[in-house]
């Protein structure tokens, strides 16, 4: 396996064992919440040692606050939706809703920035809400508990939609000229504090286990991102297969995991969204 294949490897490992994790929180009464905080910091951390960020560079860029506000307020956010989702619609689904967040970019860009849509993009857009469409479907026999599980439909949605906005304002941050791991520094000390500001405002009780899981959520979380980065740097001249393997990967060994694991039902409909979600990245791969 060549050093770029083993990073995507790493990624895809990291991304999902963070699923994981969000699955296990519940069943050991860990507050996800602290949780989250303790991950911001330590991917802070991560972060300027390990990527060199220049922080006065992402903030000094002209309406960089108006990114990244939203930011510092949608990424915990996003975050508690997707614990939402792993609880409640598992992780396969979870996995595969965060991975068609890549086709709100793609709206974007022709709704709000003019870019002319192409048949191949129209086509990835209509595989990527058929695949949403038959992954949110559930099985009639899976849910015991009706009041539990009649919205769980909806934090697959969030993920989705919290993801993609994310990354449209990531794309407007690059395009202003941020440089990305400044911007990530930046957005990672905000989130922290967002975070930390709404837990003393509900006056919760620090737990040593809840933090001790967000260091552990922290360190697999920028693992994601570090290992991802260097995947494109050490294959400049295929970011395509990055792009398709990763996300690829991701829903693949998602649903592996979910399945075997924990023991996630699968209609035949559920995996035939699986099969067209992968389709929709396929046929977005660049030309």
């Amino acid at each position: 396996m060549t050093p770029g294949l083993l990073l995507l490897a790493i990624s895809v490992t990291c991304s999902v064992t963070v699923s994981v994790l969000l699955k296990l929180a519940r069943r050991h009464d860990i507050d996800v919440r602290q949780s989250f905080a303790a991950n911001y910091a330590i991917a802070a951390i991560l972060c300027w040692l390990t990527l060199s960020p220049q922080p006065v560079q992402a903030l000094s860029t002209p309406g960089a606050w108006m990114l990244l506000a939203p930011l510092a307020v949608l990424m915990p956010s996003v975050f508690m939706a997707m614990a939402q989702s792993v609880r409640h619609a598992g992780i396969v689904r979870s996995d595969a809703a965060q991975r068609l967040a890549l086709f709100i970019p793609l709206l974007a860009a022709f709704a709000l920035f003019g870019e002319p849509l192409t048949g191949h993009k129209l086509m990835g857009i209509a595989l990527a809400f058929g695949a949403l469409a038959c992954l949110l479907r559930r099985p009639r026999n899976e849910a015991t508990d009706p009041d539990a599980t009649r919205g769980a439909w909806l934090w697959p949605v969030a993920v989705m939609v919290g993801y993609g906005v994310i990354d449209v304002l990531y794309k407007q941050m690059a395009r202003a000229g941020s440089a990305f791991p400044g911007t990530m520094l930046v957005v990672f000390i905000l989130a922290g504090l967002v975070t930390t500001l709404y837990l003393v405002a509900r006056r919760v009780r620090w737990q040593w286990r809840s933090l001790g899981a967000g260091v552990i959520l922290g360190l697999f979380n920028f693992g994601n991102i570090i290992t991802y980065i260097k995947a494109h740097q050490s294959l400049p001249g295929n970011p395509a297969l990055v792009f398709a393997s990763m996300n690829m990967g991701v829903i693949t060994v998602g649903a592996l995991v979910g399945a075997l694991v924990f023991r996630e039902r699968l209609s035949p409909l559920n995996l035939a969204g699986l099969v067209l979600a992968i389709g929709a990245i396929v046929v977005m791969m660049p030309r």
